[in-house]
Parts: structure tokens; sequence; C-alpha cells
């Protein structure tokens, strides 16, 4: 008996095969402060020509990201490194899971030139987690880190990377390369994990952000949630605190969309005055920089952000030394 593989009319896999099996979810119609344009641009489509000639894979795209036309129309794109297949499958993410493919090696050039010719101030740059590497990526982020100082000297590097988890050694790596900002989101609180963020452990991601500081003390720290996932308030409350523990100086909170109905529901849209409450609130626990709003995403406003964030760390150095005077 011979059986023939059919490679060419085969069906194309699906985005998420390990979400075809869940039941169709209720989709939440979005609320009026929710609601973003389509992107039409001229600097939208001249940043979309930019990455697609460098052949580069942006978050943007991959995780449908609201305010896509508002970055691109100014220059401003996260690159995402090491593929588009994530080895994860995370409840809320649009990311497709699979088994990546290999490192491309002349990725951190092209993420370079593409920096270079963005003529970019500042770059944000995350990646898929590729549990099936040794280290996790952490040598691929260094590599793209030098890449980019090489060829923009002047541009500031926010990075926004996966956990690492039992990667010994590779968060050391990338801490070593200097960029300007670490981010790593929590994603959602505790309570949540074991159904939204599955393949992660809370504590582990916390201790992370700890450890960077005591690595080097002067790269600022980051993280992010999303709400509406069907946490309490007091929950979230605490979350500020564990971040604050960990001396994280940024955090970021905006709603969870849900991508598909596959994917794990919208539970509430809240509010942006119950946003504006949450930012006071963080301000209040110490945090530098806090960004909370409906649209609010890890690397929207970043640039802007990070000048924020070094002043405010001035001001407090300096309100420092003034007591001590």
């Amino acid at each position: 008996m011979v059986t023939v593989l059919d490679t060419v009319s085969a069906r194309p896999r699906p985005r998420h095969p390990e979400k075809a099996h869940r039941p169709d979810q209720e989709v939440m119609r979005k609320p009026d402060w929710i609601r973003v344009k389509a992107p039409t641009s001229k600097g939208y489509l001249e940043t979309r020509e930019i990455v697609k000639s460098n052949k580069l894979v942006t978050v943007c795209e991959e995780a449908g990201c609201p305010n896509i036309g508002e970055c691109w129309d100014k220059k401003h794109a996260t690159f995402m490194i090491m593929g588009e297949i994530c080895t994860r499958a995370c409840a809320f993410c649009n990311v497709a899971t699979g088994i990546p493919g290999p490192l491309d090696p002349q990725e951190p050039a092209n993420v370079a030139k593409a920096v270079r010719e963005m003529g970019l101030s500042h770059v944000v740059i995350t990646s898929v987690d590729r549990d099936d590497l040794a280290d996790g990526g952490a040598q691929h982020f260094a590599d793209v880190i030098h890449a980019v100082r090489a060829a923009s000297p002047a541009t500031t590097i926010e990075i926004l990377t996966p956990d690492f988890l039992r990667k010994d050694g590779a968060l050391e790596v990338v801490v070593a390369a200097r960029p300007d900002v670490f981010n790593h989101n929590l994603e959602t609180v505790p309570s949540k994990y074991l159904t939204v963020r599955p393949g992660a452990r809370y504590f582990h991601s916390i201790r992370l952000l700890q450890r960077v500081k005591e690595i080097d003390p002067t790269i600022f720290t980051k993280s992010g949630i999303m709400v509406g996932l069907g946490e309490e308030r007091n929950e979230v409350l605490q979350l500020m605190d564990d971040l604050r523990s960990a001396d994280v100086d940024f955090i970021t909170i905006g709603q969870y969309l849900q991508p598909t109905r596959k994917h794990h529901p919208v539970k509430k849209f809240v509010t942006p005055e119950e946003f504006k409450a949450y930012e006071t609130i963080a301000y209040t626990k110490g945090f530098l920089m806090v960004s909370s709003s409906p649209l609010t995403r890890s690397s929207h406003h970043a640039g802007e952000d990070f000048a924020r964030l070094r002043a405010a760390r001035e001001a407090r150095l300096q309100a420092a030394a003034a007591k001590t005077a």
C-alpha cells in the first residue's frame, strides 16, 4: 500500500490550532471609547513598506494592535524578532502558535537598517516565546541590540522580552547588552494565570524584573497588564505592590480586546474613569511612570514616555539629594 501526501492542495494550517476545540465565546460590543479608525495615511503606508522591504515582523500586525494606524503614521513600530510563530498558547494572544523555524542570522542587521531608515529616536523590540531554544533567544536579543547601537548610536532601545522560563543565564546575556528599558509584561493578575497565561509563572516574572535591577540598576524596568479579563480591583492593586517590591519603574494598564471567538472572552470594558483611578493609585505607590487608559499598550507612545521616564528619575534623584544636603 502506498500513502500519498498531497502537499499542494492541503488546507493551510490554522493560526490557532490549540484553540480550535474551544467553544465560541460571545464577543461584546465595544463601547465608543474603544473605537479607532482604519489606517490609511501616507505615513502608515510608508512604514509598512519599510517593514516589508526588510522582511521584518511587527507585533503591531501580529497582535492586531488597535493603535497601529496612529503609531505607523508617526514612523513608530515595534519589531518582533525570532519569527512569527510562538511556542506558547496564551488564551489572550493573537500571535500564531506552533513549531518555529530557525533564527534568521540576518535579522539583527535588517532591524538595524530599518531603525536607521525610519530615523527612530527610540525603538521597541519584542519577540515571540522561543522555548525551543536553549537560551530562549537571549543571545539573539543581544545581537539585535548591538546591531542597532552600531547602526544608530543615538537611538534609545526598549526591549519587551519573554520570561526565559527555565533558561539559566539567559537574562544575564540580555541585560549585559544594556538596553535602555527592559520590559516584561505580567499580562494579568496571578489568579488568572492558569486560564490566561498557563505557560508562565507569575512570581517568576516578578523575580525576572527584580533581577534586572539587581544586575544593572541604571536600566529602567517596565511591566504591563490587561484589564477586563475577570480580575478584581483589589488584585490589580496587589499586583502594583508586587511590581514596586521588585523596584519596577513603569506600569502600563490597558483594556483587553478579544482577537477571535476562540480566545478568552472580554468580561468587562473598564471605563476611562476607572483607568484614571488606577493611574492615580499607581503614582501614589511610587511608580516613576504610569500609562493607564483603554487603548494603552506596552509600546504605545514609547518614545515620548521614555523621555518623561528619564525626566522623572532625574527629578526624584534631585529631590532625594536636596533632602540629604
